[in-house]
């Protein structure tokens, strides 16, 4: 039924036509809450509030309140004089909706947004990404997703740059998304809009120095200043950022004084020398530069994501093969579903609880994404010489989607992840039972590989009766080997150990 909005009494007769169809396998149906609660308190004799929780179990999907509904419904519906199987076809369409249901308009809407999302992605690759990955900028969990997403794709997600970032992600290639200035930590709007005001005014920053010179500082702080320089936003000054972090405060130190004689109107020693027509030259920078895991995690804690490389690139195939799914994809998995996860640790939290037990919340990481690991205190009393940041960890758990929105994973057991030097050989290697394979799932093969593009070649080893078999795809259809995604389609066609390590 669809209530008159003009006339909210007014109700139609039963019309199976406009019910659709109430029987078959598929259970299409879409029926709105206003409907339901109106079907439910004409025929069945409902109360507001009693239809309100009829509206609730089918919303909530509650099978517990559902069933203790079904009597009232059903000796409502006879009293009203309504046949006993239509008042069994109209039950069935709430249980139905109980188990899912979706608004025909909400479909619609949704298979065009699908449509417009599938064209821009597949037609303008850069430019959608740039657009996907400014949406959550603000959400950390997602961009590490986002950004590895693009490496799969083929694009390159650059480093923020002073000299040419923009406020959000923008394309600056055919292929390359660069990152924008107000992903970096502690760099709000006002900051950017500073930044690029200069530039845009009096051309490129040339130094740290002449940063500091040309930028209001009221604007763009030293916590501000040290961020960029750890996310890669100076590089374009050819510096190395250990040079400008250790110029830092002398730079901002010239800047300063000459700002205060500018306000005072005192004439300063380079004030004098500029007029007389020379150039004030910048202290040398070292060349000497951070290691690259200094550098890594720079970038991590000022921009939320490895950008320049990632502890884990050289090891992410061995850690795919070792884990149940990455850690991008673990919103998708159930509540309370036990997992292997693995990744290097981040921050780490060590607190007591009220009856006087220690236990630990720590980040995990991987190329993908990141999760809270929420260690009992038995377990971190087992395993804390482990638990340290910077560590390669295995961790089986279960999934604790009870949070708003946010996936947590409480742990069970706590394992090193060594990868084994020299084994990341870029290929995947397939091990597939011939007596097992249909002729059908070589189209699949292909359409799965098409879809995971990468540098790596695939090999199939075939077991057969007359004794195995070693193919080797074309070219077209190289794959990239330490996807996870790849990696679970392969092992749900063809069982677990599919995927030679």
């Amino acid at each position: 039924y669809a209530r008159n909005k003009r006339n909210p009494g007014a109700m139609p007769p039963l019309d199976d036509e406009r019910l659709g169809p109430i029987t078959g396998p598929t259970y299409q149906v879409a029926i709105y809450q206003e409907q339901l609660m109106a079907i439910s308190r004409a025929i069945a004799g409902f109360s507001p509030s009693r239809a309100d929780d009829l509206r609730k179990a089918v919303g909530k999907k509650d099978k517990v309140l559902m069933a203790s509904l079904k009597e009232e419904f059903i000796a409502g519906c006879k009293e009203s004089g309504t046949k006993q199987d239509v008042a069994s076809r109209l039950w069935g369409l709430c249980e139905a909706a109980g188990d899912y249901s979706f608004n025909k308009s909400h479909a619609a809407c949704y298979a065009l947004l699908a449509y417009r999302t599938g064209y821009l992605k597949a037609n303008y690759p850069a430019q959608y990404m740039a657009a996907l990955l400014s949406s959550v900028m603000d959400t950390k969990d997602r961009v590490p997703f986002y950004v590895n997403a693009c490496s799969e794709m083929g694009l390159a997600v650059l480093p923020p740059d002073a000299n040419v970032s923009a406020s959000d992600f923008a394309v600056t290639g055919e292929r390359e998304i660069r990152f924008g200035l107000s992903a970096v930590k502690g760099v709000g709007e006002a900051a950017v809009s500073a930044i690029v005001a200069t530039r845009e005014a009096d051309g490129e920053i040339v130094s740290i120095f002449d940063f500091c010179r040309r930028v209001d500082s009221a604007q763009v702080n030293k916590r501000a200043l040290e961020s960029l320089i750890r996310s890669g936003a100076l590089d374009s000054t050819g510096a190395s950022r250990m040079g400008m972090l250790d110029m830092l405060p002398q730079a901002m130190g010239q800047a300063a004084r000459r700002r205060s004689d500018e306000a005072s109107g005192q004439e300063s020693l380079f004030g004098l020398m500029e007029g007389a027509g020379a150039i004030e030259v910048d202290p040398p920078i070292d060349g000497t530069e951070l290691s690259r895991e200094e550098l890594l995690l720079g970038e991590k804690e000022a921009l939320g994501v490895y950008v320049s490389g990632h502890p884990l690139k050289d090891c992410r195939r061995q850690l795919t093969r070792a884990v149940t799914c990455g850690l991008g994809s673990l919103g998708e998995r159930r509540d309370r579903e036990t997992i292997t996860v693995g990744g290097i640790v981040g921050a780490v939290k060590v607190v007591t609880t009220r009856t006087g037990d220690t236990m630990m919340f720590a980040r995990l990481d991987d190329l993908e994404g990141s999760v809270e690991i929420i260690v009992q205190s038995g377990l971190y009393a087992e395993s804390r010489e482990l638990l340290r940041e910077d560590a390669l960890l295995l961790i089986t758990g279960q999934v604790d989607q009870k949070g708003e929105g946010e996936t947590k994973l409480v742990a069970r057991t706590v394992m090193p992840f060594l990868p084994e030097p020299g084994a990341e050989e870029d290929r995947l290697v397939v091990r597939i039972d011939a007596t097992r394979f249909a002729p059908t799932q070589i189209g699949e093969l292909k359409r799965l590989f098409a879809d995971h593009s990468g540098s790596a070649p695939v090999i199939v080893e075939m077991r057969t009766t007359e004794g195995p078999v070693r193919l080797r795809f074309g070219e077209e259809f190289r794959v990239d080997s330490g996807n996870s995604n790849l990696v679970a389609s392969l092992m749900t066609m063809f069982g677990p150990s599919c995927v030679a390590t």
